[in-house]
C-alpha cells in the first residue's frame, strides 16, 4: 500500500483543508447550544465522562508542549504545538461543562490546577515520558485514533454541549491522525535506525492500549487503523498484553505527579493571581 494511499484513507469523511489550530479559531462551537441537562441524562456520570476526556487532553497537550525548541524541524516543531492548542482547547470546553453539571460550580482552573495526580483520570500512555521522535509520533497515531472514533460516537450523545465539543473535535483530531500517521510511515519505512525505533515505539505504546477500549466499542476500528499505517510502514502490529490497573481509577505511573507539578506549579504558588 503507497503512503499516498494510507494518507487518503485515513482522511476519508474529513476532507476539511485546514491544517493548523482548529482550537485557536473564533467560532464558538457551543454558540446557542441548550445547556441545561436532558432529561434521563445522569449528571454525576456526564460530568465523570467530561472530566476524564479533559483530563487525557491535558496531560497530552502537556506533554506535547515539551517538544518547543526540541523538535526536530521548526515546521514539526509548530505542528506539535498546534496539536498541544487543539487538546488544551477541548480541555477547557470539557472541564468547563463538568463544572456546569456536577454541582460545584468549579471552573476549568480548578480542574486543571488544584487537583493532585491521583484525582486525574486520564489513561496511562498520556503521561508517559516524550521518549524520542518516533515514540511521541506512535503514541499520538494510537491516541488521535483511539479519540476521533470516540468523538465520532460521542456527536450523538444525548447531553448537546458534549455533543457539540465532540463535533468540534473530530475535525481537529482528523488531523492530529492524519499528521502521526505520515510520520510513523516515513520513520518506520526510512533508515534502519528510523525503522528501528519505530517498531520499539509501538512495543512501548502496546501494553497501555486496554485503557482505550473500556467504553463505546471502538477497539476494532482502532485497531484496523493501526493495522493500515503499520502495514505500509512495513512495521509488524504490536502484541497486545495489557498492563494491570487503570488511570481511569487514579492508578498512574510515577511520571504524572512530575509532569502536574510543572504544569500547575505557578497556578499553586499563586492562586489568587488574575490576568
Amino acid at each position: 500500500m503507497s503512503d499516498d494511499h494510507v494518507y487518503m484513507t485515513l482522511a476519508e469523511g474529513h476532507e476539511d483543508d485546514t491544517r493548523w489550530a482548529y482550537g485557536t479559531g473564533f467560532e464558538d462551537p457551543l454558540h446557542g447550544v441548550d445547556t441545561a441537562v436532558p432529561d434521563g441524562v445522569d449528571a454525576g456520570e456526564l460530568a465523570a465522562l467530561c472530566v476524564t476526556l479533559a483530563d487525557d487532553a491535558l496531560v497530552s497537550a502537556q506533554r506535547l508542549a515539551e517538544w518547543t525548541t526540541r523538535a526536530p524541524e521548526l515546521e514539526e516543531e509548530v505542528a506539535l504545538a498546534n496539536i498541544g492548542l487543539d487538546l488544551l482547547g477541548q480541555a477547557r470546553l470539557l472541564y468547563a461543562r463538568a463544572g456546569q453539571v456536577d454541582g460545584t460550580g468549579r471552573g476549568e482552573d480548578a480542574y486543571a490546577y488544584f487537583r493532585d495526580a491521583g484525582d486525574f483520570r486520564n489513561v496511562r500512555l498520556a503521561e508517559l515520558p516524550n521518549g524520542d521522535f518516533a515514540f511521541s509520533t506512535v503514541r499520538l497515531l494510537v491516541f488521535s485514533s483511539w479519540r476521533l472514533a470516540y468523538f465520532e460516537r460521542l456527536t450523538a450523545h444525548r447531553d448537546p454541549v458534549l455533543a457539540a465539543i465532540a463535533a468540534k473535535g473530530v475535525k481537529e483530531l482528523a488531523y492530529h491522525r492524519q499528521y502521526a500517521a505520515e510520520w510513523v510511515v516515513r520513520l518506520g519505512d526510512g533508515t534502519e535506525e528510523s525503522h528501528r525505533r519505530t517498531r520499539r515505539a509501538l512495543e512501548q505504546a502496546a501494553p497501555y492500549l486496554g485503557e482505550l477500549f473500556t467504553a463505546y466499542d471502538v477497539r476494532d476500528e482502532v485497531v484496523a487503523v493501526l493495522r493500515r499505517v503499520t502495514e505500509a510502514a512495513g512495521l509488524p502490529m504490536p502484541v497486545y498484553r495489557p498492563l494491570p490497573g487503570s488511570g481511569r481509577t487514579g492508578e498512574h505511573t510515577a511520571h504524572l505527579a512530575p509532569l502536574l507539578a510543572e504544569l500547575q506549579g505557578i497556578a499553586r504558588a499563586h492562586p489568587e493571581a488574575t490576568w
